[in-house]
């Protein structure tokens, strides 16, 4: 099972998305961009279709898989639909046979958005070799149970907190969302214990806003590690990293770079 823990002092570096600040996200431009930084682990999102077919998509808005290029719902297209309006948008599998073929040395991180695609999932992976190399995150509960059992070498994380209204998409809502982070804070490290043994994780994966000292405490105690996303500043970087988290997600994997190596 992959390794999430701290190494030679300092927090694994995970590329967002591949690497979202540096090439379109969720395309193996932007894993190739967040390999030539040197990662530890490339991060991308899963979502299947409805003809059973999952692709490396962060949701089903077809705008913001496009990159503006169209609109409507991913899932109402077939794969081929799809590859005529995103010809960059991989598959599952394209993403796998990327990490075997181009990057035989990082780790895999699966942002898990939807339960459907859980069988699928934990068959490519064993297919491609690759359970011993991935960890798996998700809001999804039930689904990360359900792949626990399915793929028992993954490693498993629950993320928190969902955005279920979708709040932090609408126009004027950062000041809201920020002041409920900070409130939230306050409680996180009560909620670690309770989230890891529902989801059965070995892992906590929560915005940064909501990690600090206290919640990392919680969640080492119960031999968890926790991973933090996702941060842009070197500010909340540093704050991270004081705070002993044992990995960081970030759209721009340069600013390990510059803030972590100086």
């Amino acid at each position: 099972m992959i390794s999430l823990e701290r190494r030679e002092g300092r927090p694994l570096r995970i590329g967002h998305r591949g690497a979202a600040a540096l090439a379109p996200e969720n395309t193996l431009a932007a894993f190739r961009a967040a390999l030539e930084v040197g990662v530890d682990l490339v991060e991308f999102d899963v979502l299947d279709l409805r003809g059973a077919e999952i692709v490396v998509a962060h949701s089903d808005d077809l705008g913001e898989v496009s990159h503006g290029l169209a609109h409507g719902s991913v899932r109402d297209k077939s794969l081929a639909e799809l590859r005529e309006t995103c010809p960059q948008l991989p598959t599952l599998d394209d993403a796998l046979a990327f990490f075997v073929d181009e990057a035989p040395e990082a780790g895999v991180h699966v942002d898990l958005k939807s339960e459907g695609a859980v069988p699928g999932l934990a068959a490519a992976l064993r297919r491609f070799g690759l359970e011993e190399r991935t960890f798996v995150s998700s809001f999804e509960v039930d689904a990360l149970r359900r792949l626990g059992a399915l793929a028992p070498g993954v490693r498993i994380g629950v993320s928190f907190p969902e955005d279920r209204r979708g709040i932090q998409r609408r126009r004027g809502s950062a000041p809201l969302v920020w002041a409920g982070l900070r409130a939230l804070r306050v409680v996180t490290p009560l909620l670690v214990g309770r989230l890891l043994a529902r989801a059965r994780a070995t892992a906590f994966v929560s915005h940064h806003v909501l990690v600090g000292p206290a919640a990392v405490r919680a969640a080492h105690t119960r031999g968890a590690a926790v991973v933090a996303w996702t941060v842009r500043s070197p500010r909340d970087l540093a704050r991270m990293d004081e705070a002993a988290v044992d990995a960081i997600v970030a759209d721009d994997p340069t600013i390990f770079v510059s803030t972590l190596m100086s």
